[in-house]
């Protein structure tokens, strides 16, 4: 094996061939030939992917390796590094989108010549959608003796000049005449394809602001910075297979399937804004219709977010907008750009590529004359060493100077810096910015100049960190002569109940799993938008009931949660439901049990039923919010409720999981968690049906004409079966559903146990309901005679 060779782990062997991960551990176990590691550690070894395809070829175990695997595995195994390849894979995606003819004319040539001819082709799309960078005195020129590129200084590069009809100075190409591209597409002066230099919106006051008349003006700090022949040239297999997986789907989805992979991989690694919530920041900071347009009615909105991340805030902006953005990790700040870029679906120059830039935001702004219609951002949390001492006398805290412990308020204060006279920002931001008495100097100042428009609190599970109910910040840059606000919008969604169960009346769970995002979506909105006193949910608070020692600005302080029932009329409903729900549980009560002899049944096992074809068995693999329908968790199983909402098509972020391993109930599924050791089974009906398989869950299909789903439910759930198919080898146990036992038995006598497990399953439903309202009644009671609401 070379040393550069792709490798694989063991979950990447289990996507190749479409089995769960205990699948490959015994076949490593069983199998003397299974190929042997070749890195990672002893708890998570990788192998060789030439040697596990090849293995798993001779146990026809693998017909052919889905391109999309292939394509990510040559990222995941490439000698820079996951990110250094999906930037290169990001280059070649924009140049075959944007250049169809010049990728096809360079992926005709060998890899060596593609190679030294690529960052030709690709200075051209880069600088079309992100701007020229500065001239550096050093050009990237094809050196026809080797495979690679030399580079010359400025007075020794022949043929090389201006090749942008802009004027920008110091930008420089081969010579078409000279350059072994010239007769390429490729070489085309991105100048005479693009209309930007023409575009009422590269002309616009917005852009102007951000220091880039012409939409095209160099800046050294560039997010994406045009590889060299030599980085590239290990990477011409991987964009020749990437430019063909963009042929099936698309070089946007093709790009966003990469990245949300590597994000997948390396969750501790970044810290994500959900889909969900970057939509609603988004609409949030939607301006009236009449904002952002220049006299020619060309709409120019410029959006700016300062700790742009992966890209998800600007990605959330709707319209045509010139989207600006800064990160402080290159690598970072180069995939946001991209992927960006690759989501564009306007044409170029109808208005001005996304702007990415890379530096420390606070320290070193990069748009430091911006004047923004809209900023989005998720600033860092809790960081101590971002610039107290040397910005001090920083121009930008007009509110006050921000403690040291108060970062996420200079990120305030700064956002509030690049807007334009009342241009509006949202900021995700912890709890404690709001009531921290370190903070109150600021937050005073905000109150006063009008500043601060809303604080909403969103549930636990919006955002990392999950375990905290986050806040929303809504500002508004001041505007000269304008009176500022005298109240402030305080909103409470953290009260909002899960997704719709069987019984809807059930207290909220939390957990982001159970957050049903259709509901905090139109709750923030409608009290923003309606700006009214609602019981429990918003309450519009005057500036100078705020203004105290401590200026707490926590919604919860200010907007107490209703009691449990809503009052005494609400406990009258709760008890009705109550009293009918118990008489249905009196009814259901099981009848008495018969003892019966020691009956020695013959035994199956479903992995032998399922050997034989009596029932499938399919592992879960969506987590909830992956996918645009419900997903039936392990959570739903254990307590009975129904799978979480689904998704908005629109706003469902990339992951890693492939789509096409998504299962889908059907109704007669049978459905059993494999972790925590405890009973469980549920059959799947049609209210349930079509929802996505989650993790951690097994799905067992039975063959109506063999097994009926209610009879292979109950005995599944036996105590003693549970225990001898389960693995306890660690503190967690996993159940292995292939071990768990079945009697043999005709269909006529399983339909009889199976009727009489439905009557079970029934029974402990209005059990769950009934403890449910019966908890509810009790704690409202007590909230009630004690804030007087409901007399003793």
């Amino acid at each position: 094996m070379t040393e550069n060779a792709t490798e694989v782990t063991a979950a990447g062997i289990a996507r190749l061939a479409g089995v769960g991960r205990a699948a490959v551990s015994n076949w490593r176990r069983r199998h003397a030939d299974f190929p042997l590691p070749v890195g990672g550690t002893g708890t998570s070894p990788s192998f060789a992917l030439a040697e596990v395809e090849q293995w798993l070829r001779d146990q026809g175990k693998l017909v052919a390796v889905p391109l999309r695997e292939r394509v990510w595995q040559a990222i995941a195994g490439h000698p820079a590094g996951a990110v250094q390849a999906l930037i290169h894979t990001g280059c070649a995606l924009l140049l075959v989108r944007d250049r169809p003819t010049a990728w096809l004319e360079l992926a005709a040539a060998p890899d060596e010549r593609m190679a030294a001819l690529l960052p030709h082709a690709m200075e051209h799309v880069l600088t079309d959608r992100f701007g020229p960078e500065a001239d550096t005195g050093v050009h990237t020129v094809p050196s026809p003796e080797t495979s690679g590129v030399h580079t010359v200084p400025p007075s020794e590069a022949p043929g090389v000049h201006t090749a942008l009809s802009s004027g920008a100075p110091g930008v420089h190409t081969p010579n078409r005449a000279e350059s072994p591209a010239a007769e390429s597409p490729a070489a085309e002066s991105p100048a005479a394809e693009s209309p930007a230099a023409e575009s009422p919106a590269a002309e616009s006051p917005a852009v102007r602001a951000a220091g880039t008349p012409d939409g095209r003006r160099p800046h050294a700090d560039r997010a994406v910075h045009t590889p060299t022949a030599r980085d590239l040239m290990p990477s011409v297999p991987l964009l020749r297979a990437a430019a063909e997986l963009a042929a099936g789907i698309g070089a946007g989805q093709a790009f966003a399937f990469l990245l949300g992979r590597q994000l997948d991989a390396n969750p501790r690694q970044y810290t994500l804004t959900p889909a969900h919530l970057a939509e609603l920041m988004a609409d949030l900071a939607e301006p009236p219709p009449t904002a952002g347009r220049t006299a020619r009615g060309q709409h120019v909105r410029t959006v700016l977010d300062p700790a742009a991340g992966t890209g998800a805030l600007l990605r959330a902006v709707h319209g045509p907008a010139a989207l600006c953005g800064q990160e402080a990790d290159p690598a970072l700040a180069a995939l946001a750009a991209l992927r960006l870029a690759l989501d564009a679906d306007t044409p170029r120059g109808a208005v001005p590529g996304p702007d990415l830039r890379t530096g420390d935001t606070l320290r070193a702004d990069a748009f430091p004359e911006l004047a923004a219609d809209t900023v989005l951002c998720h600033p860092p949390f809790n960081e101590r060493n971002w610039g107290h001492e040397e910005l001090a006398y920083d121009p930008r805290w007009e509110y006050g100077l921000p403690a040291r412990t108060e970062s996420e308020l200079a990120w305030v204060q700064h956002v509030l810096a690049r807007l334009r006279d009342g241009g509006t920002a949202v900021l995700l931001m912890p709890p404690a910015a709001a009531s921290r008495r370190s903070g109150r100097r600021v937050r005073a100042g905000l109150l006063r100049r009008g500043a601060l428009q809303a604080v909403i609190a969103l549930p636990a599970g919006a955002a990392p960190p999950y375990g905290i109910p986050l806040h929303l910040w809504v500002l508004r840059r001041p505007e000269p002569g304008v009176r500022p606000a005298a109240d402030v919008l305080l909103a409470d969604t953290t009260g909002l109940p899960g997704p719709t169960t069987a019984a809807p009346e059930a207290a909220p769970t939390g957990g982001r799993e159970r957050l049903d995002w259709p509901a905090v979506r139109a709750a923030v909105l409608d009290a923003w938008r309606e700006r009214a006193d609602v019981e429990g949910v918003s309450r519009v608070v005057p500036v100078v009931e705020l203004l105290d020692d401590d200026v707490d600005l926590a919604p919860a302080r200010h907007l107490p949660r209703p009691a449990p029932g809503g009052g005494a009329v609400g406990l009258g409903e709760i008890r009705e439901k109550l009293a009918e729900t118990l008489r249905l549980t009196a009814e259901l009560v099981p009848p008495a049990a018969v003892p019966a002899g020691s009956a020695h049944l013959p035994l199956t096992t479903v992995g032998e039923l399922a050997r034989a074809g009596a029932l499938r068995l399919r592992t879960g693999t969506a987590a909830p919010g992956s996918a645009p329908v419900p997903v039936l968790t392990e959570h739903d199983v254990l307590t009975g409720a129904a799978p979480a909402a689904p998704a908005a098509p629109h706003a469902v972020e990339a992951t890693g999981t492939d789509a096409d391993e998504t299962v889908l109930l059907e109704p007669g599924d049978v459905v059993v968690p494999v972790l925590g050791g405890g009973s469980a089974a549920r059959v799947v009906d049609g209210t349930t049906a079509g929802a996505a398989l989650g993790r951690n869950l097994q799905l067992l299909r039975p063959d109506p004409a063999a097994l009926d789903p209610w009879f292979l439910a109950g005995f599944l759930r036996g105590t003693a079966n549970h225990r001898q198919a389960s693995s306890h080898a660690s503190t967690a146990a996993r159940l292995d559903a292939r071990r768990l036992h079945l009697p043999r038995m005709p269909l006529a006598d399983q339909r009889r146990y199976g009727e009489r497990f439905r009557e079970l399953a029934a029974f402990e439903d209005a059990l769950r309901t009934a403890g449910r309202l019966g908890g509810l009644l009790v704690q409202g009671m007590y909230d009630g005679l004690a804030d007087g609401t409901v007399t003793p």
